[in-house]
């Protein structure tokens, strides 16, 4: 993998995590932000 295509996976994964920060934050129930946090730990532990 050369260094732009290293920048730009590190650019994309920012974006996501602060996608899925800024989904947790604006959760409606408790229920569901639990539910979002499940899912990105879950997500977090299979791209490694």
């Amino acid at each position: 993998m050369n260094i732009t295509a290293k920048l730009r996976a590190r650019r994309v994964e920012a974006r996501n995590r602060k996608a899925v920060a800024r989904a947790i934050d604006m959760a409606s129930t408790p229920a569901m932000r639990h539910e979002l946090i499940a899912i990105a730990q879950n997500q977090m532990t299979t791209l490694r």
